[in-house]
């Protein structure tokens, strides 16, 4: 008989963990805007959405002719900080959820190490993670690659197929398929209710698609019930 392995649950952060995507969009259509760029709402989710810093880079350089230098990247945090020290917010219902998830938990997001422990905190949700917790810095390629995940899973010990991953983003999702992990797409984030990032997580087709934390022991435990929590290949 194939031995039932219990999970790891890799937890993405901006838009699954705290509710924090309207609020980094906001900054940054306005920081672009301050230079000379337009960039509407749509736009911005559709390009950088779970998305690195590294990509944010790339694609104002190379697209809206914008060098984010030193200078841009540092009014962008301090801005960014600032509006999540008066506005961040858990998403609803996620401490329950970690309070009852009786299962090994990690963080792994595109976020810098000190963004993703700063939400946290701010938020009351640092002590269910640390020390957990994983950065797109610390790999050669962002979601949609699957290094980060692929990373957080060595770190923690455990086999990908026995992973797994809750998202929002259509590049977290991608990312995690690409691992050959079983991915929950979270879509009960306050940026969710665009036609567009509904028909693209569709799409990808996510084992588990859900917008109610207080759901996610009953999938995690079904899942976990499994001898293997994924049996199919990585996607390419």
């Amino acid at each position: 008989m194939e031995q039932v392995v219990d999970p790891l649950v890799i937890f993405d952060c901006d838009g699954v963990l705290v509710d924090s995507e309207p609020l980094s969009i906001r900054v940054l259509i306005d920081i672009v805007r301050m230079h000379g760029a337009d960039l509407d709402e749509a736009e911005a989710y559709r390009k950088f959405l779970g998305r690195s810093l590294s990509n944010l880079v790339s694609v104002l350089g190379s697209e809206y002719g914008i060098a984010a230098d030193a200078g841009f990247l540092e009014r962008m945090r301090r801005d960014l900080y600032h509006r999540f020290e008066r506005e961040l917010l858990p998403v609803n219902g996620v401490a329950d959820a970690l309070a009852t998830l009786p299962f090994r938990r990690c963080v792994a997001s595109s976020s810098q190490p000190e963004r993703i422990r700063l939400s946290l905190k701010l938020t009351g949700l640092l002590s269910f993670f640390e020390p957990n917790i994983f950065s797109a810095t610390m790999v050669d390629n962002g979601k949609p690659a699957p290094d980060l995940f692929l990373h957080a899973a060595q770190q923690m010990a455990t086999d990908p197929a026995h992973c797994i991953v809750i998202e929002d983003s259509p590049a977290g999702i991608l990312a995690a398929k690409r691992a050959g992990m079983t991915v929950f797409a979270f879509v009960g984030g306050s940026h969710a209710d665009r036609e567009e990032y509904r028909h693209e997580v569709a799409a990808l087709s996510p084992d588990v698609t859900f917008d109610a934390m207080s759901d996610l022991l009953h999938f995690v435990r079904k899942l976990s019930s499994q001898p293997a929590v994924r049996s199919s290949s990585p996607a390419p």
